[in-house]
């Protein structure tokens, strides 16, 4: 009797294997054909584009095409942050916070498409930051209370950055896309620091070179033929800093930093245009 139910376990077994291979060669083959082409200017290039597969399985996902290799692209990319408080108080530890602080950016750049939905380019970035203190008061107890009054920190900053852009497209219309850049920046600016130590106003003044790695996902949508609207953030990096630092006219001295972020940061969100031609 067992060996009879094992010789019809057998028999089912390869009964069924030709089922499940067709069954996996139909959910295998692509609902479109990756061989289709579209006329671009005067000439035609494939719809789908055409990446290996690094992965075990193949899911069916495809790039489509988004925009066309041999196209420029112009574009400016602008951020802005703002952070204001009155009389604010949290608890019963921190009173009287009468803050305002101010981060924006501009940042054009121009780039060309070495292949389909790839790009290189460079970009022009400028940033300022204000930050006014007017007062806090802090009291964990009787022994440790203080007051802040009349602070200040300006800050502005000019780099370029090279890029590569990498777009991958969503759909045949050519509409939604979403994209990784990398860009290698090299920056300098300064910073100035105001504040009353000790009953005598101090004055530092910093000035700063730095190189970075920075790696940046976003959204392109095309809302017309050839503009598209971006939005971008920063999630990951790498830095290196240099500071040379003097307070009141006397140098202090200068100190070298370096450090990788993963985070997602508020103040690194970028809305911008671009125009593909």
């Amino acid at each position: 009797m067992q060996r009879l139910l094992l010789i019809l376990i057998l028999i089912l077994a390869a009964a069924s294997a030709p089922a499940q291979e067709v069954v996996r060669k139909q959910l295998s083959r692509p609902s479109e054909d990756l061989d289709e082409m579209v006329i671009v200017g005067n000439d035609t290039v494939p719809l789908i584009i055409q990446e290996r597969n690094f992965g075990r399985f193949d899911r069916g996902l495809y790039n489509y095409l988004f925009i066309p290799k041999g196209k420029w692209a112009f574009g400016l990319t602008a951020s802005y942050g703002e952070l204001n408080t009155d009389d604010v108080q949290l608890l019963s530890i921190l009173e009287n916070v009468d803050f305002n602080g101010k981060l924006y950016s501009i940042k054009p750049f121009i780039s060309y498409f070495i292949r389909s939905n790839q790009s290189v380019g460079l970009r022009i970035n400028y940033s300022r930051g204000i930050a006014d203190l007017a007062s806090l008061s802090m009291d964990f107890d009787d022994d440790l209370n203080f007051d802040l009054k009349d602070v200040s920190y300006y800050t502005h900053n000019l780099s370029a950055a090279f890029f590569y852009r990498n777009y991958i497209g969503l759909s045949r219309g050519k509409r939604f896309g979403l994209f990784n850049e990398v860009d290698l920046t090299f920056g300098s600016g300064s910073s100035r620091f105001k504040r009353i130590y000790d009953g005598e106003p101090r004055d530092t003044r910093t000035v700063t070179t730095s190189a970075s790695l920075n790696f940046s996902p976003g959204v392109a949508v095309f809302i017309q033929e050839y503009v598209a609207f971006n939005v971008s953030f920063g999630v990951f990096g790498l830095n290196l800093r240099k500071e040379k630092q003097a307070t009141n006219g006397v140098d202090e001295g200068s100190r070298f930093t370096s450090g990788a972020n993963f985070r997602f940061n508020i103040f690194n969100i970028n809305f911008g245009l671009m125009v593909v031609i």
